[in-house]
């Protein structure tokens, strides 16, 4: 052992004497920073997908039809699937044991994705909010408790490959009992405290049901709930991060937009269509498949067959 040192040592010393110490020292550290760099280039590259209004519930065939979405996730080998809300069909009207059950086939054929999943809150998953609703604002499952009992929280974020995702809720009650799309303060002040552990230059994804950004009002001329009526709260908040991606639902229509060189925004269409049963607002029944290298990313809306097999067993139109 001594042998090998004393090697080295002089092996050092000739270096420094033939004047090549400096010419070979940083030889190694840059090879192994370009090495490092490549690595860690090849470690912030990843795949997402991005499913939302899967509108699970036993009739139209949509088992069938979340299945095949499942299924097409899975050959694609993402690293994590979103979901965008309205998981189920629906609870809102109440009913116990049905909204129960829909909530468990859910939880049922999720477990069939082959990657994590990470699942926001819709309207249709609000239990027993409407006047009509069997239960009352006492029962322990209303509004998000149901959601909660079977996912947790509502609003939550998580860390991936140099990314920041956060997951919100964009669901309130109104006092005539009907859904509306809103950022409570709660909410809003937990992601104010929750930025100030965050890099500023980190890119962020945001998730929500109702759209923050969203033309269908203008194309349609509609207001009500398709956006979230203090969504300019959150982009306030925002306002010194790297708002990078906006994921948003509802509308079941695909639609991007990219707002002054900053934030994209994508509604990500759905996978049910209408109810199960067609296009809606002709957008194909589908889903959101979002590839990130460094800090950009790009998509590509993924055709799961659905369109295809209700057609052959004669269920709707094109």
């Amino acid at each position: 052992m001594k042998k090998n040192q004393g090697l080295k040592l002089n092996r050092r010393r000739f270096l420094i004497k033939s004047g090549l110490a400096s010419a070979a020292t940083p030889f190694l550290p840059l090879t192994m920073n370009i090495k490092e760099s490549l690595a860690s280039k090849e470690d912030t590259s990843f795949e997402f997908v991005f499913m939302t209004d899967i509108h699970i519930k036993p009739e139209m065939n949509a088992p069938m039809g979340f299945q095949m979405a499942i299924d097409k996730t899975n050959a694609i080998k993402p690293d994590f699937v979103i979901t965008g809300g309205d998981l189920v069909y629906d609870v809102m009207r109440g009913n116990f044991e049905k909204g129960d059950g829909l909530f468990k086939l859910y939880t049922d054929m999720a477990e069939g994705f082959q990657m994590p999943v990470y699942n926001c809150i819709g309207n249709h998953d609000l239990f027993a909010i409407y006047e009509e609703s069997p239960e009352d604002t006492s029962h322990p499952d209303y509004k998000y408790g149901m959601w909660q009992r079977y996912f947790g929280d509502t609003y939550y974020a998580f860390d991936h490959k140099g990314w920041h995702f956060i997951t919100l809720n964009s669901l309130d009650v109104t006092d005539n009992k009907r859904y509306k799309g809103s950022f409570h303060a709660e909410q809003l002040s937990w992601l104010q405290k929750h930025l100030q552990t965050i890099d500023t230059e980190k890119p962020i994804v945001v998730t929500t049901h109702i759209p923050m950004l969203c033309t269908f009002s203008q194309l349609n001329g509609k207001e009500g709930t398709r956006t979230v009526s203090n969504a300019y709260e959150v982009f306030n908040i925002f306002k010194d991060h790297n708002l990078k991606l906006v994921l948003q639902g509802h509308i079941h229509w695909k639609e991007y937009g990219f707002v002054n060189d900053r934030v994209h925004f994508l509604t990500g269409g759905s996978i049910a269509g209408n109810g199960w049963k067609g296009r809606r607002h002709h957008t194909k029944e589908g889903f959101m498949k979002i590839k990130v290298s460094g800090n950009d990313f790009s998509w590509e809306y993924i055709d799961h067959g659905w369109e295809a097999q209700r057609l052959k067993m004669g269920i709707g139109t094109e």
